[in-house]
């Protein structure tokens, strides 16, 4: 398994978290290790336009769409690394990757709505599909979120697993080799670990 390093992400706590539950990877930058790599974790963390301009600028594009598109190599895209995939976001104005039919929203509440932007802490997954990615999974898991956007207007049928934080959003979606989960499960302790574990085995 390989951690996509392409200069933004947590991609230390992914590792540790790999290493506590036995899962042998490695964090790398090399377009050819990409390439060879049995599944891929594409983690991030900051803005949108950022993240998208270091993988144009890195040459790793070419490198991961040769892999998940053509090749079918699983990936697991992570909290930014989640929306990257989708064709654009609210927060930037270069286009995603455009591998999943879907858009980035802003959470958007009524002015006198109590909930607070970001949405950050520990909440629950509702799982609406199942997928061998939550075997062993069940709505009662609780997971860690830190993030202003969500991805949208996405087919129902990728959908997997949904939150609620005003308002239903996708958090995890499974289409094909292509899964990704909004929240941190390097950050969600059993839950985490137990989705890790399920991506390392699909």
């Amino acid at each position: 398994m390989l951690i996509v390093d392409y200069g933004i992400g947590n991609l230390g706590s992914i590792m540790n978290m790999l290493r506590r539950i036995g899962i042998e990877a490695k964090i790398s930058s090399d377009p050819a290790e990409i390439r060879a790599a049995d599944r891929l974790i594409f983690p991030g963390m900051g803005s949108f336009d950022k993240a998208m301009t270091n993988l144009n600028k890195t040459g790793l594009r070419p490198a991961l769409e040769e892999s998940v598109l053509d090749r079918k190599i699983p990936i697991l895209g992570i909290c930014l690394g989640m929306q990257l995939l989708c064709k654009g976001s609210e927060e930037g104005k270069l286009p995603g990757l455009g591998w999943v039919e879907a858009t980035v929203k802003r959470f958007n509440f009524p002015p006198d709505s109590p909930l607070r932007i970001p949405h950050i802490g520990w909440n629950d997954v509702h799982i609406t599909r199942d997928s061998p990615l939550l075997a062993g999974l069940t709505s009662r898991d609780r997971f860690y979120f830190a993030h202003s956007y969500h991805v949208a207007d996405i087919a129902e049928e990728y959908v997997i697993g949904k939150t609620n934080y005003g308002y239903d959003f996708a958090s995890i979606i499974h289409q094909g080799n292509i899964m990704a989960i909004q929240c941190h499960p390097e950050r969600s302790f059993a839950g985490g670990a137990r989705l890790l574990s399920n991506f390392s085995k699909v």
